[in-house]
């Protein structure tokens, strides 16, 4: 597989990532995380060269622009799930290491 059709892989799953946020399909989103994470190991042993420059930095960018919209997702899930009483899902920290505590708060008192 050569460097373009390895970038054209990163893409087409960028845009599958793009969609399966966009239409709020889980399924979709796993698929699309895995093909984008197939297509980044392969073009991670690749030397960038000049002329891929633009490509790589456009690409770059609609990650970055993917990773705002699942934040947002993520947001959403979260504000939903306090209103309600749930656990604070645990994420992780500025590290990058799991959270390991999380608050909770009663749907009601009895």
């Amino acid at each position: 597989m050569d460097k373009h059709s390895r970038l054209d892989a990163l893409e087409t799953a960028l845009r599958a990532e793009r969609e399966a946020l966009a239409g709020a399909d889980p399924e979709a989103l796993l698929r699309s995380t895995a093909a984008k994470l197939a297509a980044l190991d392969a073009v991670g042993g690749l030397a960038p060269e000049a002329e891929d420059a633009p490509r790589i930095a456009a690409l770059a960018a609609y990650n970055r622009e993917n990773g705002l919209l699942l934040s947002r997702h993520r947001r959403a899930v979260a504000f939903a799930l306090r209103q309600l009483g749930h656990t604070e899902a645990c994420g992780y920290g500025p590290r990058g290491q799991h959270a390991q505590q999380g608050w909770q708060r009663p749907i009601a008192v009895a």
